[in-house]
């Protein structure tokens, strides 16, 4: 006796769903600038000169100054509004801006220089 197997249909169709992408978010407006300042430190024969305060975290090495040229050294940096307190390092040593129009006592018997960086 032959048994002829029997065929069954098994569908081959797969189904197709329809994706459609999320729309992109729309994008965010550019972070508004931030003022930048410039800080000068005037010290004939320096050879290091570094920028620390509270917008760095009195880091003594974190924002090194450039040389300008007769015994001149600036850096520009970009400040969110506020009143900050700094001091120049001059290889090595901590001292206050003279040019400030403000300075403070510190805890170490010194004074620290302040700045007001505003909107514009």
């Amino acid at each position: 006796m032959t048994t002829k197997a029997k065929k069954t249909k098994t569908s081959t169709s797969t189904s197709r769903r329809r994706t459609t992408a999320a729309p992109e978010p729309p994008l965010a407006p550019p972070a508004p600038r931030l003022p930048r300042v410039r800080f000068t430190c005037r010290h004939a024969g320096a050879t290091a000169v570094y920028l620390a305060g509270t917008f760095n975290q009195w880091q003594p090495t974190a924002t090194p100054m450039q040389p300008a040229g007769e015994g001149v050294w600036e850096v520009e940096l970009e400040l969110p509004p506020g009143v900050y307190e700094y001091r120049f390092i001059v290889d090595g040593v901590w001292i206050h801006d003279p040019a400030a129009a403000q300075n403070v006592p510190n805890p170490f018997g010194g004074l620290n220089s302040v700045i007001t960086v505003s909107e514009s």
